[in-house]
């Protein structure tokens, strides 16, 4: 039997144990900086690569395209393609650039993809160690190598968003205000903030004798719902599930009403109930606004529990990682709060 011990949460002794991950976390601001920073003069050269002409088609390349493909399809004035096979499309070619993330640069499949995209003869843009499989493959007249060091997949996007974003190809990506974001995350989710104050910890204690239904409306918010579903799963082992509004809905039509007057002790089957996690980065869309009020009705008329996750950030990027880091420090502190009996 595993159950949760909240007091842990505020315990210092326990609190050292996480404090690898926790530091890691809230230290996802600074390595926004050091990842665009190291980047500065390789964004600068394909800024200037890239000015003269628009490209016909933006690819995104690699298993870490999703990211990308959920901020600039709203805004990409050119056809844009996330493609994460290990190679190309059939029509790719010199009119198009092709972008990649490998924030590892250990993947096969995204360096036989850049190699292809540079013998093509494609504007390419490769963020990735200077020294990994992925850069020695990304040799090209065209080719600009973006280096990174951190492993960090959304520094290293932000990086990229940065590059896109100067050359109108994407929505302006402040490196700074992302980061900014960040860090007001992590002073607000910091170990150091007691129970009462923190809303990572108050979040984890929520999702506790619960299975957690994440739900995000805009696409952004909507991978973010993704990934913190990723880490509850990650760091309980637990079902923890995220998706549209239709795939949530019959879970929550589901839930057996709750009896009142059930003794939790002696009366625990072990099941547990859902729980939504709405993540609001403050999209006021009549679509978003039109499922969020069908998710409420249903969970206020199957006695489910709504917790609120927001984001007050300006840009969309500082909404997605203030979002995500919120969840995933709430991840975290359940990992902390689960003991076996």
């Amino acid at each position: 039997m595993v159950w949760f011990d909240e007091s842990r949460l505020d315990d210092q002794s326990a609190l050292g144990s996480a404090d690898l991950r926790l530091r890691t976390l809230a230290e996802s601001g600074a390595r926004v900086r050091r990842e665009v920073g190291a980047a500065a003069d390789a964004i600068a050269e394909a800024v200037s690569r890239a000015s003269d002409t628009r490209p016909r088609a933006v690819i995104a390349a690699g298993p870490d395209s999703r990211l990308l493909r959920a901020v600039l399809e709203p805004f990409c004035p050119v056809p844009f393609v996330a493609w994460p096979a290990p190679a190309l499309p059939g029509w790719a070619g010199s009119l198009d650039l092709v972008v990649v993330l490998a924030p590892e640069g250990s993947d096969p499949g995204t360096a036989s993809a850049v190699a292809e995209a540079a013998r093509r003869g494609c504007q390419l843009v490769v963020a990735t160690p200077s020294e990994s499989l992925v850069a020695q493959h990304a040799t090209g007249r065209w080719t600009t190598i973006l280096p990174t060091d951190t492993a960090d997949q959304l520094a290293t996007a932000v990086a990229m968003l940065s590059f896109l974003g100067q050359i109108q190809l994407g929505p302006n990506a402040d490196p700074e205000a992302v980061a900014d974001a960040l860090d007001v995350v992590a002073i607000a989710c910091s170990p150091n903030r007691d129970i009462s104050i923190n809303p990572a910890k108050m979040l984890a204690i929520s999702l506790a004798d619960a299975s957690p239904l994440v739900w995000g409306g805009s696409v952004l918010a909507a991978r973010a719902a993704r990934r913190v579903a990723e880490s509850i799963r990650r760091t309980s082992g637990r079902t923890a599930l995220a998706g549209d509004a239709e795939h949530l809905l019959p879970v929550i039509e589901a839930a057996r009403a709750r009896n009142v007057f059930a003794d939790p002790f002696a009366d625990d089957d072990g099941e547990r109930r859902p729980v939504l996690v709405i993540l609001d980065d403050g999209v006021d869309d009549p679509v978003v606004r039109d499922q969020r009020i069908r998710l409420e009705e249903a969970c206020l008329g199957h006695d489910v529990r709504i917790e609120h996750v927001a984001s007050e950030a300006a840009g969309e990027v500082d909404r997605y990682a203030s979002l995500l880091l919120n969840g995933t420090y709430a991840a975290e502190y359940l990992r902390l709060g689960l003991v076996p009996d």
